[in-house]
């Protein structure tokens, strides 16, 4: 097997696609993350892409966009993981991909280099086909523009922190949100009682499907079904254009997963956040 680095999105999802679209809801993020390089380079300003080849055809994938983790395929055989491992020059913070090649390719990047592979995240990946009917709530739900993006910008730090916590490795959130507002295949729309009550974002489409997320409520909101009536209604406007929407839980947040199962949201595999530790 051979280790590739990939300069060009285009190619890099000409030659992956073939693996990722295998599953496409196991490989949105990849799926999501490459095109967007592809179609919106000033997206992410800097990025490497990995391929394993096996005389002509590809059997493995990776990409990152720093200063986030790489994100891994799961590959045709687990050799082309430990390819990956031994191929990759980068200082990697981590890796986020489905069980087990997350676990697998951490195992072998802490061999190579004497780190410690550290859970950080248990993740549910789930996907949407058809919306299930929720309990109506007062309000309604209206697209964020530039008006909202102070708190938009307060909104997603606090997102970050509850939800990923010290160990997240973060990006600015102006350039998410700047993206979001502007991208015609990303978004951000929130629900309005008396005022703004609730937040979900959207991007990163694949070539069936797009993800949904962040979804936030501020405490003192929370419990009135404003992120379910809100989920629901932007998951169903996105299933008008597309086949499939997907989003990624926290599993230790049962009533987070509760919810999103209760619009139709099926879980289709579990996926892992995994830091690298000094050895």
């Amino acid at each position: 097997m051979q280790v590739r680095r990939v300069e060009d999105p285009a190619d890099f999802l000409d030659a992956a696609t073939p693996l990722l679209l295998a599953d496409e809801a196991r490989h949105n993020l990849m799926l999501g993350i490459a095109g967007t390089l592809r179609d919106h380079p000033s997206r992410y300003p800097e990025y490497r892409l990995w391929l394993v080849k096996e005389r002509s055809a590809t059997v493995g994938a990776a990409l990152r966009t720093p200063p986030h983790k790489l994100v891994l395929a799961r590959p045709r055989a687990d050799s082309a993981l430990e390819a990956l491992a031994a191929g990759i020059d980068d200082e990697l913070p981590g890796v986020v991909a489905a069980l087990p090649e997350a676990e697998t390719f951490a195992a072998a990047w802490a061999t190579k280099i004497g780190t410690t592979p550290r859970k950080t995240r248990a993740e549910g990946l789930f996907a949407l086909e058809r919306v299930q009917r929720v309990p109506p709530v007062p309000g309604r739900m209206r697209v964020a523009d530039a008006a909202d993006r102070p708190l938009l910008i307060d909104w997603f730090g606090a997102f970050a922190e509850e939800a990923l916590g010290e160990d997240a490795v973060l990006e600015k959130p102006d350039r998410v949100i700047d993206h979001r507002l502007t991208a015609d295949s990303a978004g951000i729309v929130l629900w309005e009682v008396e005022h703004t009550v609730s937040l979900a974002a959207f991007g990163n489409p694949t070539p069936n499907g797009i993800r949904i997320g962040p979804v936030y409520t501020p405490p003192q909101h929370r419990r009135h079904g404003y992120a379910s009536a809100l989920v629901a209604e932007l998951s169903e406007r996105l299933l008008a254009e597309r086949r499939f929407c997907f989003l990624f839980t926290d599993l230790a947040n049962p009533t987070a997963n509760r919810i999103y199962e209760q619009i139709g949201y099926r879980r289709v595999c579990e996926a892992a956040e995994i830091a690298f530790d000094a050895g």
